[in-house]
Protein backbone atom coordinates (compact mmCIF):
# COMPACT_ATOMS: atom_id res chain seq x y z
CA UNK A 1 0.00 0.00 0.00
CA UNK A 2 1.15 2.97 -1.01
CA UNK A 3 -0.76 7.20 -0.28
CA UNK A 4 -0.59 10.44 -0.33
CA UNK A 5 -3.01 12.65 1.71
CA UNK A 6 -3.15 16.02 3.24
CA UNK A 7 -1.74 15.91 6.65
CA UNK A 8 -4.28 17.52 8.69
CA UNK A 9 -7.64 15.66 7.60
CA UNK A 10 -5.71 12.53 7.93
CA UNK A 11 -4.29 13.34 11.62
CA UNK A 12 -8.31 14.50 12.74
CA UNK A 13 -9.56 11.12 10.46
CA UNK A 14 -6.99 8.83 12.80
CA UNK A 15 -7.85 10.96 16.38
CA UNK A 16 -11.69 10.20 15.75
CA UNK A 17 -10.63 6.70 14.88
CA UNK A 18 -8.78 6.31 17.95
CA UNK A 19 -11.42 7.28 20.54
CA UNK A 20 -12.82 3.57 19.29
CA UNK A 21 -9.77 1.59 19.76
CA UNK A 22 -10.08 -1.59 22.29
CA UNK A 23 -7.08 -2.17 25.53
CA UNK A 24 -6.87 -6.07 25.25
CA UNK A 25 -3.63 -7.46 26.15
CA UNK A 26 -4.55 -10.43 24.63
CA UNK A 27 -5.87 -8.87 21.16
CA UNK A 28 -3.11 -6.56 20.27
CA UNK A 29 -5.16 -6.30 16.85
CA UNK A 30 -7.66 -4.24 19.14
CA UNK A 31 -5.34 -1.84 19.80
CA UNK A 32 -4.81 -0.93 15.99
CA UNK A 33 -6.31 1.41 13.32
CA UNK A 34 -6.92 -0.53 10.48
CA UNK A 35 -6.07 1.54 6.73
CA UNK A 36 -7.33 0.01 3.62
CA UNK A 37 -7.52 1.48 0.42
CA UNK A 38 -10.94 1.95 -1.63
CA UNK A 39 -11.01 3.76 -5.08
CA UNK A 40 -9.22 7.27 -4.33
CA UNK A 41 -10.34 6.87 -0.34
CA UNK A 42 -8.55 5.33 2.40
CA UNK A 43 -10.93 3.39 4.78
CA UNK A 44 -10.09 3.97 8.43
CA UNK A 45 -11.42 1.27 10.69
CA UNK A 46 -11.41 0.57 14.23
CA UNK A 47 -13.61 -1.71 16.82
CA UNK A 48 -13.57 -2.44 20.63
CA UNK A 49 -15.68 -5.21 20.49
CA UNK A 50 -18.46 -2.95 21.58
CA UNK A 51 -18.50 -0.27 19.01
CA UNK A 52 -17.07 -0.15 15.26
CA UNK A 53 -15.83 2.61 13.30
CA UNK A 54 -15.22 3.30 10.05
CA UNK A 55 -13.84 6.64 7.90
CA UNK A 56 -13.10 7.25 4.71
CA UNK A 57 -10.83 9.90 3.57
CA UNK A 58 -9.78 11.48 0.26
CA UNK A 59 -6.23 10.47 -0.63
CA UNK A 60 -3.88 9.95 -3.74
CA UNK A 61 -3.90 5.92 -4.03
CA UNK A 62 -0.68 4.90 -5.83
CA UNK A 63 -0.59 1.47 -4.75
CA UNK A 64 -3.81 -0.66 -2.72
CA UNK A 65 -3.64 -2.35 0.16
CA UNK A 66 -4.18 -2.47 3.45
CA UNK A 67 -2.36 -2.27 7.49
CA UNK A 68 -2.82 -2.58 10.69
CA UNK A 69 -0.85 -0.10 12.67
CA UNK A 70 -0.74 0.63 16.94
CA UNK A 71 -3.13 3.65 16.86
CA UNK A 72 -1.22 5.01 19.81
CA UNK A 73 1.88 5.17 18.14
CA UNK A 74 1.13 6.79 14.85
CA UNK A 75 -1.52 9.44 16.47
CA UNK A 76 1.38 10.45 18.71
CA UNK A 77 3.11 10.95 15.83
CA UNK A 78 1.15 12.71 13.84
CA UNK A 79 0.27 15.43 17.18
CA UNK A 80 3.84 16.04 17.29
CA UNK A 81 4.64 16.47 13.54
CA UNK A 82 3.82 20.52 12.63
CA UNK A 83 4.04 22.67 9.83
CA UNK A 84 3.52 19.44 6.82
CA UNK A 85 0.87 19.82 4.27
CA UNK A 86 1.70 16.47 2.73
CA UNK A 87 2.17 13.14 4.11
CA UNK A 88 2.79 9.84 2.03
CA UNK A 89 2.14 6.63 3.60
CA UNK A 90 3.72 2.87 2.49
CA UNK A 91 3.87 -0.36 3.49
CA UNK A 92 7.27 -2.55 3.66
CA UNK A 93 7.03 -5.87 4.59
CA UNK A 94 5.60 -6.02 8.16
CA UNK A 95 6.48 -1.67 8.66
CA UNK A 96 4.48 1.20 7.45
CA UNK A 97 6.90 4.05 6.28
CA UNK A 98 5.44 7.75 7.06
CA UNK A 99 7.38 10.38 5.69
CA UNK A 100 6.82 14.26 5.75
CA UNK A 101 8.19 17.12 5.08
CA UNK A 102 10.49 17.20 8.60
CA UNK A 103 9.99 13.43 9.07
CA UNK A 104 10.79 9.60 8.21
CA UNK A 105 9.44 6.87 10.48
CA UNK A 106 9.00 3.69 10.29
CA UNK A 107 6.41 1.89 11.94
CA UNK A 108 5.87 -1.79 12.98
CA UNK A 109 2.39 -3.12 11.75
CA UNK A 110 0.09 -6.11 12.40
CA UNK A 111 -1.50 -8.54 9.87
CA UNK A 112 -4.76 -6.79 8.63
CA UNK A 113 -6.08 -10.37 8.33
CA UNK A 114 -6.32 -10.24 11.97
CA UNK A 115 -8.53 -7.14 12.11
CA UNK A 116 -12.36 -8.17 13.09
CA UNK A 117 -15.22 -7.76 10.71
CA UNK A 118 -17.01 -4.61 11.56
CA UNK A 119 -20.71 -5.49 11.32
CA UNK A 120 -23.47 -3.98 9.25
CA UNK A 121 -26.87 -4.32 9.72
CA UNK A 122 -29.09 -4.91 6.67
CA UNK A 123 -32.48 -5.46 8.12
CA UNK A 124 -32.98 -2.34 11.01
CA UNK A 125 -35.07 0.43 11.30
CA UNK A 126 -34.24 3.99 10.02
CA UNK A 127 -34.86 7.11 11.23
CA UNK A 128 -33.11 10.87 10.88
CA UNK A 129 -32.18 12.93 13.36
CA UNK A 130 -29.73 16.10 13.97
CA UNK A 131 -26.18 15.46 15.33
CA UNK A 132 -27.00 17.76 17.82
CA UNK A 133 -29.89 15.95 18.84
CA UNK A 134 -28.38 13.17 19.07
CA UNK A 135 -25.33 14.03 21.70
CA UNK A 136 -28.19 16.00 23.06
CA UNK A 137 -30.37 13.33 24.16
CA UNK A 138 -27.25 10.88 25.40
CA UNK A 139 -25.76 13.43 27.27
CA UNK A 140 -28.89 14.59 29.05
CA UNK A 141 -29.40 11.10 30.04
CA UNK A 142 -26.46 9.10 30.34
CA UNK A 143 -24.97 9.78 33.72
CA UNK A 144 -27.93 8.36 35.51
CA UNK A 145 -26.93 4.79 34.29
CA UNK A 146 -26.11 2.30 36.50
CA UNK A 147 -21.86 1.97 36.42
CA UNK A 148 -22.48 -2.39 37.14
CA UNK A 149 -22.74 -4.98 34.90
CA UNK A 150 -24.85 -6.81 37.48
CA UNK A 151 -28.09 -5.63 35.63
CA UNK A 152 -26.84 -4.41 31.88
CA UNK A 153 -30.35 -3.11 31.32
CA UNK A 154 -29.28 -0.20 33.75
CA UNK A 155 -26.23 0.18 32.95
CA UNK A 156 -27.28 1.64 29.45
CA UNK A 157 -29.21 4.33 27.72
CA UNK A 158 -32.34 3.24 26.14
CA UNK A 159 -34.01 4.76 23.58
CA UNK A 160 -37.32 4.51 21.97
CA UNK A 161 -39.31 6.49 19.68
CA UNK A 162 -43.11 7.87 19.93
CA UNK A 163 -44.50 8.64 16.85
CA UNK A 164 -42.46 12.16 16.16
CA UNK A 165 -40.68 11.90 19.35
CA UNK A 166 -37.12 10.04 20.29
CA UNK A 167 -36.72 9.45 23.66
CA UNK A 168 -33.36 8.58 25.97
CA UNK A 169 -33.74 7.23 29.18
CA UNK A 170 -31.50 5.62 31.91
CA UNK A 171 -31.52 4.71 35.37
CA UNK A 172 -29.61 3.33 38.57
CA UNK A 173 -32.61 2.71 40.11
CA UNK A 174 -31.88 5.58 42.72
CA UNK A 175 -32.28 8.33 39.86
CA UNK A 176 -33.75 8.43 36.28
CA UNK A 177 -33.39 11.21 33.80
CA UNK A 178 -35.59 10.81 30.62
CA UNK A 179 -34.78 14.01 28.02
CA UNK A 180 -37.05 13.80 24.33
CA UNK A 181 -36.28 15.30 21.51
CA UNK A 182 -38.58 16.28 18.82
CA UNK A 183 -38.18 14.84 15.49
CA UNK A 184 -39.31 16.38 11.75
CA UNK A 185 -40.16 12.83 10.24
CA UNK A 186 -41.62 10.01 12.72
CA UNK A 187 -39.07 8.15 14.17
CA UNK A 188 -38.92 4.02 14.14
CA UNK A 189 -36.70 3.29 16.83
CA UNK A 190 -38.08 -0.15 18.89
CA UNK A 191 -37.16 -0.29 22.58
CA UNK A 192 -33.05 -0.40 22.33
CA UNK A 193 -30.56 -0.86 25.30
CA UNK A 194 -27.15 0.98 23.97
CA UNK A 195 -24.30 0.01 26.76
CA UNK A 196 -23.71 3.56 28.42
CA UNK A 197 -19.92 3.49 27.87
CA UNK A 198 -20.91 2.90 24.08
CA UNK A 199 -23.07 5.79 24.32
CA UNK A 200 -20.51 8.41 25.60
CA UNK A 201 -18.01 7.47 23.15
CA UNK A 202 -20.58 7.80 20.53
CA UNK A 203 -21.04 11.21 22.07
CA UNK A 204 -16.97 11.73 21.25
CA UNK A 205 -17.89 10.90 17.20
CA UNK A 206 -20.45 12.72 17.09
CA UNK A 207 -19.80 16.04 18.88
CA UNK A 208 -18.44 17.55 16.26
CA UNK A 209 -20.03 16.63 13.86
CA UNK A 210 -23.12 19.11 12.15
CA UNK A 211 -25.05 17.55 9.77
CA UNK A 212 -28.37 14.82 9.85
CA UNK A 213 -27.46 11.58 10.46
CA UNK A 214 -29.55 8.47 9.68
CA UNK A 215 -29.60 6.34 12.67
CA UNK A 216 -30.75 2.26 11.80
CA UNK A 217 -31.71 0.08 15.11
CA UNK A 218 -31.89 -4.16 14.81
CA UNK A 219 -32.47 -6.01 17.26
CA UNK A 220 -28.66 -6.33 18.93
CA UNK A 221 -27.36 -2.95 17.33
CA UNK A 222 -28.08 0.06 16.82
CA UNK A 223 -25.33 2.25 14.31
CA UNK A 224 -25.31 6.00 12.78
CA UNK A 225 -24.18 7.43 9.51
CA UNK A 226 -22.65 10.16 8.25
CA UNK A 227 -20.87 12.07 5.53
CA UNK A 228 -17.89 9.17 4.96
CA UNK A 229 -18.55 7.40 7.92
CA UNK A 230 -20.08 4.73 9.68
CA UNK A 231 -20.25 3.87 13.36
CA UNK A 232 -22.45 0.74 15.38
CA UNK A 233 -22.70 -0.28 18.41
CA UNK A 234 -23.55 -3.54 20.12
CA UNK A 235 -26.72 -2.86 22.20
CA UNK A 236 -28.12 -5.37 25.29
CA UNK A 237 -30.42 -7.82 25.30
CA UNK A 238 -32.69 -7.16 27.72
CA UNK A 239 -35.91 -5.45 28.84
CA UNK A 240 -35.80 -2.05 30.54
CA UNK A 241 -37.93 -0.86 33.23
CA UNK A 242 -41.12 0.08 32.87
CA UNK A 243 -40.36 3.49 33.94
CA UNK A 244 -43.34 5.32 33.51
CA UNK A 245 -45.50 3.64 36.29
CA UNK A 246 -43.12 4.77 39.00
CA UNK A 247 -43.18 8.69 38.01
CA UNK A 248 -45.88 10.61 40.26
CA UNK A 249 -48.40 12.17 38.69
CA UNK A 250 -49.45 14.98 40.81
CA UNK A 251 -47.11 16.76 43.48
CA UNK A 252 -47.95 18.02 47.24
CA UNK A 253 -45.27 20.55 47.36
CA UNK A 254 -43.73 22.70 44.25
CA UNK A 255 -40.60 24.36 44.54
CA UNK A 256 -39.91 26.89 41.77
CA UNK A 257 -36.57 28.98 41.83
CA UNK A 258 -33.38 29.90 39.75
CA UNK A 259 -31.25 27.13 38.64
CA UNK A 260 -27.44 28.55 38.71
CA UNK A 261 -29.02 29.64 42.68
CA UNK A 262 -29.52 25.83 43.57
CA UNK A 263 -26.72 25.13 41.37
CA UNK A 264 -24.49 27.71 43.49
CA UNK A 265 -25.96 26.45 46.46
CA UNK A 266 -25.37 22.84 46.10
CA UNK A 267 -21.83 23.35 45.76
CA UNK A 268 -21.27 24.97 48.77
CA UNK A 269 -23.27 22.60 51.34
CA UNK A 270 -21.08 19.82 48.82
CA UNK A 271 -18.07 21.03 50.85
CA UNK A 272 -19.81 20.13 53.78
CA UNK A 273 -22.09 16.97 53.38
CA UNK A 274 -20.74 13.30 54.60
CA UNK A 275 -19.68 10.41 52.72
CA UNK A 276 -23.02 9.61 51.20
CA UNK A 277 -23.47 12.86 49.74
CA UNK A 278 -26.58 13.46 52.19
CA UNK A 279 -28.47 17.26 52.17
CA UNK A 280 -31.66 17.84 53.77
CA UNK A 281 -33.73 19.75 51.92
CA UNK A 282 -36.49 22.15 53.37
CA UNK A 283 -39.41 23.99 52.55
CA UNK A 284 -42.19 25.77 54.49
CA UNK A 285 -45.48 26.27 53.13
CA UNK A 286 -45.77 29.54 51.60
CA UNK A 287 -41.90 30.72 52.42
CA UNK A 288 -40.00 32.80 50.02
CA UNK A 289 -36.89 30.44 50.50
CA UNK A 290 -35.65 26.74 51.16
CA UNK A 291 -33.19 25.45 53.51
CA UNK A 292 -30.02 23.11 52.51
CA UNK A 293 -28.45 21.32 55.19
CA UNK A 294 -25.89 19.49 55.16
CA UNK A 295 -23.26 18.15 57.81
CA UNK A 296 -19.91 16.27 58.35
CA UNK A 297 -18.47 15.27 61.09
CA UNK A 298 -15.30 15.57 60.58
CA UNK A 299 -15.54 19.13 58.23
CA UNK A 300 -18.97 21.08 59.72
CA UNK A 301 -21.86 21.53 59.05
CA UNK A 302 -23.74 24.29 56.35
CA UNK A 303 -27.06 26.02 56.08
CA UNK A 304 -27.47 27.29 52.65
CA UNK A 305 -30.89 29.82 52.26
CA UNK A 306 -31.93 29.72 48.23
CA UNK A 307 -34.84 31.95 47.57
CA UNK A 308 -37.46 30.63 45.96
CA UNK A 309 -41.36 29.98 46.18
CA UNK A 310 -42.89 27.23 48.07
CA UNK A 311 -46.59 26.09 47.07
CA UNK A 312 -48.23 23.16 48.61
CA UNK A 313 -47.37 21.23 51.66
CA UNK A 314 -43.90 21.90 54.30
CA UNK A 315 -41.75 19.27 53.82
CA UNK A 316 -38.37 18.16 55.11
CA UNK A 317 -36.85 15.09 53.15
CA UNK A 318 -32.94 13.75 52.69
CA UNK A 319 -31.60 13.51 48.94
CA UNK A 320 -28.16 12.32 47.39
CA UNK A 321 -26.60 16.26 46.71
CA UNK A 322 -24.40 14.83 43.78
CA UNK A 323 -27.57 13.38 42.08
CA UNK A 324 -29.54 16.57 42.19
CA UNK A 325 -26.72 18.60 40.83
CA UNK A 326 -25.64 16.06 38.04
CA UNK A 327 -29.27 17.34 36.04
CA UNK A 328 -28.86 20.48 36.20
CA UNK A 329 -26.85 21.12 33.12
CA UNK A 330 -29.00 18.97 31.28
CA UNK A 331 -31.91 21.37 31.82
CA UNK A 332 -32.59 24.25 28.94
CA UNK A 333 -34.40 27.03 31.08
CA UNK A 334 -33.22 29.66 33.96
CA UNK A 335 -35.44 28.34 36.62
CA UNK A 336 -36.59 24.79 37.83
CA UNK A 337 -39.46 22.92 39.72
CA UNK A 338 -38.89 20.84 42.35
CA UNK A 339 -42.15 18.45 43.28
CA UNK A 340 -42.02 16.67 46.20
CA UNK A 341 -44.47 14.45 46.35
CA UNK A 342 -44.39 13.66 50.51
CA UNK A 343 -41.54 11.90 53.10
CA UNK A 344 -39.99 8.89 51.37
CA UNK A 345 -41.40 9.70 48.00
CA UNK A 346 -39.50 10.60 44.93
CA UNK A 347 -38.64 14.16 44.06
CA UNK A 348 -39.22 15.03 40.34
CA UNK A 349 -36.73 17.97 38.57
CA UNK A 350 -38.18 19.72 35.02
CA UNK A 351 -37.15 22.76 33.88
CA UNK A 352 -39.79 25.33 33.98
CA UNK A 353 -39.52 26.75 30.43
CA UNK A 354 -38.24 22.90 29.57
CA UNK A 355 -41.05 20.34 28.82
CA UNK A 356 -38.48 17.99 27.10
CA UNK A 357 -36.40 16.65 29.88
CA UNK A 358 -37.70 15.11 33.86
CA UNK A 359 -35.41 14.18 36.10
CA UNK A 360 -36.52 12.01 39.16
CA UNK A 361 -34.63 10.96 41.91
CA UNK A 362 -35.47 8.57 45.15
CA UNK A 363 -34.62 10.10 48.71
CA UNK A 364 -32.15 9.00 51.21
CA UNK A 365 -33.54 7.21 53.95
CA UNK A 366 -30.30 7.47 56.50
Amino acid sequence: MKIECVKEKFQIAVAKAEKITGKNPTLPILSCILFETKNNNLVIKTTNLDLGFELSVPVKVIEPGSVAVPATIISNFLNTTTNNKNIVLETKENVLNIKTENNNVNIKTLSPDDFPTIPTIHDGKTSKIQSKDLTNGIKSVVYSASVSSVKPELASVYLYSNEDQLVFVSTDSFRLAEKTIKMKKPALVPGILIPFKNAADIVKIIDTVDEEITLTAAKNQISFSFSGAYLVSRAIDGVFPDYKQIVPKEEKTKVTLLKQDLANSLKTSGIFSDSFSQINVAAESGAKSILLKTRNANVGESTVTVDATVDGESIAINFNERYIADCLPSIASDSVNLFFNGANRALVIRGTSDKSFMYLVMPMNR
